[in-house]
């Protein structure tokens, strides 16, 4: 008998231990976020009322252990809300930051909140985004099934490249054989539906549409890696200088709205043929690795003397200033000089530095400016460039980078990760939208590749290594974090 019971025990030791079936649930929230008063948009217009409100969407996904939280914003990004929202969802729900995806439809018909005056409206969608999370939380059901599938979307342009990526992705989120969620993905800047209005641009008229054919499901848009791509009116809706000119400001108004409701009504006809189509099963457990910041090369600064060249060309004592005001665009030349006089040392990569919320880019070592714009530092939650977040759902790799990553970089990596798995990515990750440039564009000193320094203040300019070194350590994430 001890010699039976022995054995059994040897059995049941060397016996593989295989995982029970995930369970998954998920749950979905929306609410309202449109400003309540005029304020400075991202086109720099101030708002005057709203064509369509603007809406948060929430996503949680419930394996069993842990939760995966998408938050898909009418927004071009969410800024002061981001380190608000990552210290009070890891402090009062125990959600790590790595598990709070914020993304973005990059929608210029929003609230700019690196504005100061808009600092308030970013705070209160810390609020109303933390109560959606909950929500979401609340109405978890299952069991869910993720299904991710993709097709080709609408036509769209390019700034520095030849190619194009016009896919659509999509994750189709069951609850028992019920659909509950959405999730697609174009790579591209949107057309927009007005001027002077906020309103979503044509990404949000697309999901306003599958809602329309899916009753009882919540669609999410949110922008892949499209930083030098851009939505086009379809044919029939282009407006020529002329035309405008001779038909009046309102009869082109009137074109630019059935423009993106046309265009978003086309990239609505895409994501309903993916979902009747054949889509893989990608349920599985959530593998999540923590945050990381990818350090990435940056070039040199032109001469002290160049630089005393290029100040003539603005008043003395400019200071910094914040969009809009119309010398943002030579910030970077004053901190450049500000470098020379001080004797700090030139940013070697974008880890030298801390972006602050109205997005000047300062040396770590730099403790006088630092100091004096601290209030505008997040000091648990910085923003140090460049984040990603890899993650692992069932057979799929998930892949979340910061900012606006053009799209021969996203490519490259969905091209390379696919021989292996499937992939989902998303770019325009958290805040701040810094571009993420190709070699192409820095070679051609393209608007992409400047950003850094008009609109961040950036001493220095890109190195053209950058689009090899970000692809390259994504690449390695992904590996890691699949092969767990």
């Amino acid at each position: 008998m001890r010699i039976f019971a022995l054995s059994v025990m040897l059995i049941l030791v060397v016996m593989p231990v295989f995982a029970a079936p995930v369970s998954m649930k998920a749950g979905v929230a929306k609410a309202v976020i449109t400003n309540s008063r005029p304020l400075v948009m991202v086109n720099g217009r101030v708002s005057q009322g709203a064509l369509y409100d603007l809406y948060t969407r929430v996503l949680v996904l419930n394996d069993g252990e842990s939760r995966l939280v998408f938050v898909a914003n009418d927004l071009n990004c969410l800024d002061v809300a981001t380190p608000i929202l990552r210290e009070r969802v890891q402090t009062a729900l125990g959600i790590e930051p790595e598990r709070l995806i914020i993304l973005a439809t990059h929608n210029h018909n929003a609230p700019i909140q690196i504005v100061p005056d808009n600092f308030d409206y970013g705070r209160q969608l810390a609020d109303i985004i933390f109560n959606a999370i909950g929500e979401a939380i609340a109405n978890e059901r299952g069991p869910a099934k993720l299904l991710l599938g993709s097709g080709e979307g609408p036509a769209l342009a390019a700034m520095g490249c030849d190619v194009i990526d016009r896919e659509v992705q999509v994750l189709q989120v069951k609850a028992g054989e019920d659909a509950v969620a959405m999730l697609f993905t174009q790579p591209t800047h949107p057309l927009q539906a007005a001027r002077d209005m906020v309103e979503p641009g044509h990404p949000g008229y697309a999901v306003i549409e599958v809602e329309r054919r899916m009753p009882g499901v919540m669609a999410m848009y949110a922008t892949s890696a499209g930083g030098n791509q851009f939505a086009v009116a379809p044919k029939g809706y282009r407006v020529t200088a002329a035309q405008s000119r001779e038909q009046g400001t309102e009869y082109a108004e009137q074109q630019r709205e059935l423009a993106a409701r046309a265009l978003g009504g086309q990239l609505a006809d895409v994501v309903m043929a993916i979902a009747a189509g054949d889509m893989q099963n990608v349920t599985g457990p959530i593998t999540v690795d923590p945050i990381e910041i990818v350090s990435l090369p940056l070039g040199r600064p032109i001469s002290r003397e160049e630089a005393l060249e290029l100040a003539k060309k603005f008043p003395e004592n400019v200071g910094f200033v914040p969009y809009p005001d119309d010398h943002r665009g030579t910030n970077w030349v004053r901190m450049l000089l500000r470098y020379y006089e001080k004797g700090i040392p030139f940013p070697e990569r974008t880890t030298d530095m801390i972006c602050t919320d109205n997005t000047y880019l300062i040396h770590k070592s730099d403790e006088e400016l630092l100091s004096k714009y601290d209030r505008v530092v997040h000091h648990k939650f910085p923003c140090v460039y460049e984040e990603v977040v890899t993650a692992k759902i069932g057979p799929m790799a998930l892949v979340v980078m910061q900012g606006e990553v053009c799209a021969p970089i996203g490519m490259r990596i969905k091209e390379a990760v696919r021989k292996e798995t499937p992939i989902l990515l998303f770019a325009y990750g958290w805040e701040h939208n810094l571009y993420i440039p190709t070699r192409e564009i820095v070679e051609k000193n393209l608007y992409q590749a400047k950003v850094i320094q008009i609109q961040y203040a950036s001493p220095v300019p890109w190195s053209l290594d950058v689009e090899d070194e970000m692809v390259d350590n994504v690449l390695r994430l992904i590996k890691r974090t699949m092969t767990k």
